[in-house]
């Protein structure tokens, strides 16, 4: 069987193709990623901007029409938090259906953490007695997903994200002191309100905040799954790397090697919630993930649950 799995998010919209065998093997065939910006706009006027809006319509049909080509027998749906949030969400989904005849499935933040767990538990080989925290850093929100032995799973989403916090508290280029403040706030009264107090063995990190961040501290000229998936990354880095980008303007962040031009204005929010979480945690080093919340729809088409 061939599968497709896509992925809506608010700043990036990706596609998986995988190929699963008699034995529930699974081989990626295709991998498809383009920057959209579909949540533009969303936090402050709370509907889509047309043009982002097209954008990810052009990249759906784009994308449906590879993963029809090499035969996939399904395509699996996931639409994150600017369609969540989005006042004329509903005009855009039936848009998708009549235009490319694609369902797309607009999730919860509960059920988008759960994605991201089964993308972690199945893509990382992790010690099953650590005690494990995700953190998925979309462009409108960030999940984060508690998975202690033998307990409950606990997952939230707050509405953090990089395009989100970069909207609201990023008004400079760079940014400068006040930006800043303003920034680290926000993200620290968010973690303020979980009222956690949890120290894990192991934080996982996944989705393109985080892999932008490690491509970025490893210097790699052309982006590499193989190089990026299971990288210990650790906080000093993170925090060198958050750093650069604050004392940037946004045309030179550009020439990074790592770092794609369409995530340049919104990664050193991005940055700063993951230096946040990993402070308020106080865990030494983040292990990065490739594979998201399209990968957790193949686990879940698959059968298996969070």
């Amino acid at each position: 069987m061939k599968l497709g799995a896509l992925d809506v998010g608010t700043n990036t919209v990706l596609m998986l193709v995988v190929e699963i065998d008699e034995h529930q093997r699974v081989t990626r065939l295709a991998d498809f990623s383009r920057i959209t910006r579909m949540g533009r706009g969303v936090d402050k006027l709370g509907h889509l901007d047309p043009e982002a809006a097209q954008r990810t319509y052009d990249a759906i049909v784009d994308f449906t029409r590879e993963a029809r080509a090499l035969g996939v027998d399904k395509i699996v749906t996931a639409a994150t938090s600017a369609l969540r949030d989005a006042s004329d969400g509903p005009d855009f989904i039936a848009r998708v259906k009549a235009g490319a005849d694609l369902e797309l499935d607009v999730i919860s933040g509960e059920a988008e953490a759960d994605l991201s767990y089964l993308a972690v538990r199945y893509g990382l080989k992790l010690d099953p007695a650590e005690k494990v925290l995700i953190i998925d850093i979309g462009g409108g929100s960030t999940e984060l997903i508690r998975a202690d032995p033998g307990q409950d799973r606990i997952g939230v989403s707050l509405q953090i994200g990089s395009v989100r916090l970069t909207e609201r508290c990023v008004k400079h280029d760079p940014p400068d002191d006040s930006d800043v403040a303003q920034l680290r706030a926000t993200i620290d009264h968010a973690l303020d309100d979980l009222q956690w107090r949890y120290r894990p063995d192991r934080m996982v990190g996944i989705a393109g905040t985080v892999t932008t961040v490690c491509a970025v501290s490893l210097g790699l000229t052309t982006y590499d799954s193989t190089i990026v998936h299971g990288h210990r990354l650790p906080l000093a880095e993170v925090t060198r790397v958050t750093n650069l980008f604050r004392t940037l303007p946004v045309a030179e962040r550009k020439k990074l090697p790592g770092l794609l031009e369409g995530r340049a204005d919104v990664i050193f929010a991005g940055a700063s919630i993951l230096e946040r979480i990993m402070a308020r945690f106080e865990v030494d080093a983040v292990t990065v993930s490739d594979q998201g919340v399209r990968w957790g729809l193949v686990w879940r088409a698959l059968g298996h649950k969070a």
